[in-house]
């Protein structure tokens, strides 16, 4: 049986999805780490109204996802799709990065960027689409792999970004560079992907709005989406709590942290196509579980950190663990509506949404009895929670639904 990565490069359906979110991931790699400081520095936004703003994106972004993935379903062909959210891309990085003004950054981030953000759900939506007529541990294995491909990005773009804007007085060409790689995007769907020809037979089955929703919300599907939105939350308030502990426990300095950021990412990758070749043997839930005790196990020794050193000795334990949490669950929300990829894809959306306030649920609630390090190990604890949770679910394997 072909490797996952061979499998990429010789399939086409797969290949050119996934170059265009290695491309899509410079979007966001080159302008996240500088968002805050763009709205707030240099345009002059309060942080309530920059809180807001981000607030009131994350909602657009979800309600899109779901839309878009409900509706790319009854299309022949997502190609016209993704070409149109890449000129959202190609317009909202743009305009911010020409105009430079606090009204021309609240709309683009309001309306352009969150919508062009859906292309992330549509292309793995394609890719689930094609790995669907596969068997189940090759396409999961498969998954796995291109959202390794896409943390390689999001190791390399940060630093060489970061290296152009040294001497810079702005940080806003971090999005001239963004609307760059949406333009990327863009040519590759529209030079690489054929148009899809009409389908001859069966038509395309259309599933309302409604009843498609109504799959999202029955107590399967709901219950499963919120024990991930909880592990994936407590992976994310590692990123708020570990910069603290790193610059006040351990002793350490803002170098550290940047430093200690950029190995995790340039580990994830192999760590994820470790994870991935798992998929073909194991169940996910299983190597999720695995996964996130290793993490809770970092997080744990986290609370513990003293000097430097001891958050650098964590670096592989953290990279193993977090390589599973935010591989392994994209192929488990595919499979809770196996047979619609756009909708099953846009589960992620929305459990990055929910995991985002359960982060700071977790943060606000252990730095209200504890320290910064008790507040890694009370996320660990939640950890463990989900761990048990997720393992109750799935104590009866699930049949995976397939198109028949």
């Amino acid at each position: 049986m072909p490797s996952a990565l061979s499998s990429i490069i010789r399939d086409h359906r797969i290949r050119v999805p996934t170059l265009t979110l290695v491309a899509l991931a410079f979007t966001y790699a080159s302008t996240m780490p500088y968002q805050s400081m763009i709205g707030i520095s240099e345009l002059g936004l309060s942080d309530g109204a920059y809180s807001g703003l981000i607030f009131v994106a994350a909602l657009v972004n979800v309600t899109t996802s779901l839309t878009l993935g409900i509706w790319s379903d009854r299309l022949n062909d997502r190609r016209p799709l993704v070409l149109a959210l890449s000129v959202c891309g190609m317009l909202g990085f743009g305009m911010i990065y020409e105009f430079r003004t606090a009204a021309v950054f609240i709309f683009a981030t309001l309306v352009l960027i969150p919508i062009s953000n859906s292309t992330y759900s549509i292309l793995l939506a394609s890719i689930r689409a094609t790995t669907n007529t596969m068997e189940r541990g090759r396409g999961a294995a498969i998954t796995a792999t291109v959202r390794a491909l896409f943390s390689g990005s999001w190791a390399l773009a940060p630093g060489l970004i970061g290296l152009y804007l040294l001497n810079s007085q702005s940080m806003t060409p971090a999005y001239g560079i963004a609307g760059l790689a949406s333009l990327t995007c863009f040519c590759l769907y529209l030079f690489l992907v054929r148009p899809a020809p009409k389908r001859e037979g069966a038509p395309i089955q259309h599933v309302g709005f409604l009843p498609s929703l109504g799959r999202i919300i029955s107590p399967s599907v709901l219950s499963r989406i919120g024990v991930m939105a909880l592990l994936i939350g407590m992976q994310r308030s590692n990123s708020v709590v570990s910069p603290l502990i790193i610059t006040h426990a351990a002793g350490g300095s803002v170098v550290d942290v940047g430093f200690m950021a950029g190995l995790v990412a340039f580990l994830e990758m192999p760590f994820m196509m470790m994870w991935g070749a798992l998929q073909r043997r194991f169940r996910s839930a299983h190597l999720l579980a695995l996964g996130t005790l290793i993490y809770c196990v970092y997080l744990a020794l986290l609370g513990f950190a003293s000097v430097p050193w001891h958050i650098y000795a964590l670096v592989p334990i953290n990279a193993c663990g977090t390589a599973a949490i935010l591989s392994i669950p994209i192929s488990y929300m595919q499979d809770l509506i196996a047979d619609r990829p756009g909708l099953g894809s846009s589960l992620i959306s929305v459990n990055t949404f929910v995991a985002n306030g359960l982060s700071a649920a977790i943060f606000a609630t252990g730095t209200s009895f504890t320290s910064y390090s008790g507040t890694a190990q009370f996320a660990a604890a939640i950890g463990l929670v989900s761990i048990g949770l997720l393992l109750f679910l799935e104590r009866n394997p699930r049949a995976v639904r397939l198109p028949a």
